[in-house]
């Protein structure tokens, strides 16, 4: 690790120097946008290796991950995310024990202590890694289940930090055979540009790549029409699905109200809809609600069975002859509902990622709602907290290619004004929710605020965000008993500019 320091250990000349300097100017020059950046320090004369014989490592941090993900495969979508590789590991032993974890997950099989002993024996590393018996030692390294983030990304920035030094040694050697000045900078150039690409990926793509892909998406639509909205899934209601032209894979879409506005009852409409009429599968993440009173709901919307009876028990005849028939229809859709309460974004991904595997595709996730999800630390500001979790939706709705529905309250800031109708100003507690959704929905009605008023039972769908179409409002009646509601064609009015 590099770092400043008043004391150096020899003294160089002053050609060695003004080299050593040039070289830490090109190493800032070329990681100015790169993590790298904040891993070293450097005085503008001299610099010295720390513990030049024992490099940057973390053997405490190697042990977790391996015990962790023996615990709990499924974290290997994180690590995965996180790029952490065999390589990244100091120890050999436990390189060579997440090289055959790898090889296990490629393979999509259980990882324990007995199929990893098993693949390290294929391998011919389990003599080498201390057999079975260091094994089971890792897999009892951590006392809790609890997962731990921080883990993976100890692991790989210490190997970034190796990367680093490695990289500075090589420079050195180069600088001490007194080569020619150009070739030297020149070598310096391509190792540091070889070690941030390393990091970068391959994300940037020229226009004429992609849209020779893209044109061969047009014409498949051309030919075949209903294939444009084959990945799509629709709201059910013409006049929001004619604004927004679907729900579709990869965008966010914030559903906002105040508390009893009706939110749950929409998304769970929305829900049925997709799984009842569209056939496809949907994903309930109630955060609020248990699954029991969930069904309840949906069973009521589905049976036109009045909500009160069924929480009551108060069922006639009829009553259960509706019921049966929901039942039946419900019994065969692709619905799933998770009601565990304190869910965090990296929890999240792993449940659905899981499901995905499972199911072969998702088509929409809906979670009820946003602001009772909690951040992977608690850095003490709920804003920046927030912040964090609406953009890992996002990451989350393009990496599983699923439209994600996040149920949002809305401040208080709604209650101060004459005009009740919300605006996007109204998110609570971040910007970050507006910046992040691709669209915004929003509730509102009018007998909440004025029992007097002659629009009983309507409300307002305003479509306050819409990246891809138009802006407006959609009015809907709702049936409070049955927990459904239903839409007047003419009861559209398009905001677009």
């Amino acid at each position: 690790m590099l770092k400043k320091c008043g004391k150096v250990k020899r003294k160089v000349n002053s050609e060695l120097n003004f080299i050593l300097h040039l070289v830490c100017f090109f190493l800032l020059s070329f990681l100015e946008n790169s993590p790298l950046k904040a891993l070293f320090h450097f005085s503008p004369y001299f610099m010295v290796i720390e513990n030049i014989n024992l490099p940057p490592h973390n053997v405490e941090a190697e042990k977790g991950v391996i015990s962790w993900v023996l615990l709990d495969n499924e974290t290997m979508w994180i690590y995965d995310s996180d790029k952490l590789g065999y390589k990244d590991f100091y120890q050999k032993e436990h390189s060579f024990i997440y090289e055959a974890i790898q090889q296990l997950w490629t393979a999509r099989k259980t990882i324990d202590v007995v199929t990893v002993s098993d693949q390290l024996s294929k391998n011919g590393n389990l003599d080498v890694i201390g057999g079975t018996d260091y094994l089971y030692e890792l897999s009892t390294f951590l006392f809790s289940t609890q997962p731990c983030w921080e883990y993976s990304k100890i692991v790989r920035e210490k190997s970034l930090l190796r990367q680093v030094l490695k990289v500075c040694q090589g420079i050195s050697g180069e600088v001490y055979e007194q080569k020619d000045t150009i070739q030297i900078f020149d070598a310096i150039e391509k190792k540091i540009f070889d070690l941030t690409q390393n990091q970068v990926g391959d994300s940037i793509i020229s226009i004429g790549d992609i849209l020779k892909g893209r044109i061969e998406e047009y014409m498949e639509i051309v030919d075949n029409p209903e294939k444009f909205n084959e990945k799509k899934v629709m709201s059910g209601y013409k006049g929001i699905d004619g604004m927004l032209t679907g729900f579709k894979p990869w965008e966010l879409i914030i559903l906002a109200a105040r508390p009893s506005m009706g939110k749950t009852s929409f998304a769970l409409n929305v829900l049925t809809d997709i799984a009842l009429k569209q056939k496809k599968s949907a994903v309930m993440i109630s955060l609020e609600m248990s699954s029991e009173s969930i069904v309840d709901r949906i069973m009521s919307e589905v049976s036109s069975v009045p909500m009160y009876k069924i929480t009551k028990g108060d069922l006639d005849n009829e009553d259960f002859a509706k019921m049966g028939e929901a039942m039946e229809v419900l019994g065969e859709a692709q619905i799933y509902i998770d009601d565990k309460g304190a869910l965090t974004v990296p929890e999240l991904k792993s449940k659905l990622r899981k499901l995905k595997i499972e199911k072969g595709w998702l088509d929409i996730v809906i979670i009820d709602y946003l602001q009772l999800m909690h951040g992977t630390v608690f850095v003490g500001n709920r804003v920046q907290e927030i912040s964090e979790i609406s953009r890992g939706l996002k990451e989350l709705a393009r990496e599983l290619e699923v439209p994600i529905i996040a149920l949002s309250q809305l401040s208080r800031a709604v209650e101060q004004r004459v005009d009740k109708k919300p605006q996007l100003s109204d998110l609570r507690e971040s910007g970050a929710i507006e910046q992040d959704a691709d669209a915004v929905l929003m509730l509102h009605r009018e007998d909440y605020y004025d029992p007097d008023t002659d629009k009983k039972g309507a409300t307002d769908v305003c479509i306050r965000k819409n990246r891809n179409w138009a802006v407006g409002e959609v009015e809907l009646h709702f049936e409070k008993e049955i927990m459904r509601f239903t839409e007047r064609e003419e009861k559209v009015r398009d905001a677009s500019y």
